[in-house]
């Protein structure tokens, strides 16, 4: 059996009429009225007075970012964004939608990242209505769509990048979850775009708020990423040891200071390294004889 693919209902403008005017307008019914009843003219009284209520029940009013959709029995007409006191046929009805950012902070999520390490993981996102005949007749409550498609793009941006950087990567700058929070954010905001489209929102940010390993492994991961840093520490203390024990040397025989064979070159060598990648001051120990006495 095919599918009929319903398309979507896309916001139409619609006139409706000054407020301010209308209640003019209800003002002289409301005199006329008086002036029938009291002069015993009662047919044109009566059509005065439900005149009177009928434009009575036509006020509406909407407040700065604020816009109503007009519908006729279910039908949609049109939607009014003009602020202030507006007046529309009362058969018609109205339901407002706020125009305003809002802010969604979701909750904590305990998800894999791309190496399947438990991480928690959590955003913040700030979206607004762009297309009120979307957002009303496209999805069934549209905050709630908000809600479960945030959860549901965080999930997957989740898998896709891995919490730090590992141990295997080849050089190249890898984009990690903890360290490229501005490209994991435009690709959160990108992917949450797409996902709410149908709804006729708009994504205006979307950012990290929590990032951590979870509670089982948190321990494990902070011993790798301190063995990690005294790692990369001590080879840097090493390559410029090296550099400075080979500039020692050289300007040592430029200089012609003394003249060192292989096994006291070995030796001083040993003794500056020694001294230059302790974790500790060294004590100098003074020989009073000969290298080899």
């Amino acid at each position: 059996m095919k599918q009929v693919r319903k398309e979507a209902t896309y916001e139409q403008p619609i006139t409706t009429f000054n407020g301010i005017f209308m209640l003019l307008v209800l003002l002289g019914l409301v005199a006329a009225i008086a002036f029938l009843f009291i002069s015993r003219m009662i047919v044109p009284g009566v059509v005065a007075a439900v005149s009177a209520v009928v434009v009575s029940a036509g006020f509406f009013m909407l407040q700065p970012n604020e816009a109503a959709a007009i519908m006729l029995f279910g039908d949609y007409a049109g939607t009014d964004r003009n602020a202030g006191l507006r007046w529309y046929w009362p058969w018609y009805s109205r339901k407002k939608v706020s125009l305003r950012a809002r802010n969604l902070n979701g909750e904590r999520l305990k998800v894999n990242d791309k190496r399947g390490n438990p991480i928690e993981i959590a955003a913040v996102v700030v979206w607004r209505v762009e297309d009120t005949a979307q957002a009303l007749f496209d999805v069934e409550d549209f905050e709630v769509y908000v809600r479960l498609q945030s959860e549901s793009a965080l999930r997957h941006l989740a898998s896709n990048y891995n919490y730090d950087e590992g141990e295997e990567h080849d050089g190249a700058k890898e984009i990690t979850l903890r360290a490229g929070a501005d490209i994991v954010a435009e690709a959160l905001q990108q992917e949450l775009q797409l996902r709410i489209a149908l709804a006729g929102l708009t994504i205006v940010e979307a950012k990290l708020t929590h990032l951590a390993y979870a509670p089982e492994i948190a321990g494990a991961m902070l011993r790798r990423q301190q063995a990690e840093a005294v790692i990369s520490a001590r080879s840097k203390i090493v390559i410029g040891a090296v550099s400075m024990v080979e500039m020692a040397l050289k300007s040592l025989s430029e200089k012609n200071v003394v003249e060192l064979d292989d096994e006291r070159r070995a030796a001083m060598v040993s003794n500056l390294m020694v001294v230059l990648c302790s974790e500790r001051d060294t004590q100098p120990i003074v020989n009073t004889g000969t290298l080899y006495n």
